[in-house]
């Protein structure tokens, strides 16, 4: 298959608005299943399945089996990206594509919400650029790297800078953020950042969705730490 012919597919795989119910609602990193995602989709759960089985055959989907469950994700961090381009792109397109094609932005998504494994929304920007401006890390429009301070910074702040096993995946890069129109940090780095700020408890993941929430501790911490409010 020529490229052009595999970017038509993946587009037209996208483009059904039930899969891209069900593409979006596995932007926050979650494993559903295909009863979740039906409800998500507002499909029948026949329906769902074949559109899950395009999907996976796609390979925009992972799926695993436990028990008598099959949980469904996004297939790699790849599609993730793509799938926030894509939304950062309909946002920026004419009023009446952007009204449909981008969702409502709620105040608490656009304060903080995951981007897959990684922060995004104001705080998620707030923190790229307090590293960025501290000489913590430079970013480039690929890639991005800790210098000799940002990697003594991160391992004071609980951050290992080096790859944990066998992985392809960049240490750290730009990811355009949707709602701010401005990079947030995503790869290693930005999962690493995530998880650290969870374990903290300066932020509480909500069950369903892509919302987070800063404590009040968080609060005192992103400020103490980062040097920022929200």
């Amino acid at each position: 298959m020529t490229s052009a012919a595999s970017m038509s597919g993946t587009a037209a795989l996208i483009g059904d608005p039930a899969r891209a119910n069900i593409l979006t609602a596995l932007l926050d990193g979650r494993a559903l299943t295909a009863t979740e995602l039906a409800h998500t989709a507002g499909v029948t759960a026949p329906t769902a399945s074949g559109h899950l089985a395009k999907l996976v055959e796609g390979r925009l989907l992972g799926v695993t089996v436990q028990g008598r469950h099959r949980y469904f994700r996004l297939a790699t961090p790849e599609v993730a990206r793509m799938l926030e381009t894509i939304l950062v792109v309909a946002a920026a397109g004419p009023e009446s594509i952007a009204r449909r094609a981008t969702p409502r932005i709620s105040p608490e998504l656009r304060e903080a919400r995951t981007c897959y494994d990684h922060l995004a929304g104001r705080l998620g920007v707030a923190i790229a650029d307090a590293l960025v401006s501290r000489g913590l890390i430079v970013l480039g429009e690929e890639a991005g790297e800790a210098t000799e301070a940002g990697r003594a910074w991160l391992a004071r702040f609980g951050v290992p800078v080096e790859p944990v096993g066998r992985t392809k995946r960049l240490f750290c890069r730009p990811c355009l953020d949707w709602s701010e129109r401005r990079p947030h940090l995503a790869g290693r780095l930005g999962a690493a950042l995530c998880c650290r700020c969870e374990e903290l408890g300066w932020i509480d993941r909500a069950r369903d969705g892509r919302v987070v929430t800063l404590t009040p501790t968080g609060r005192r911490g992103f400020a103490d730490t980062f040097g920022f409010h929200i």
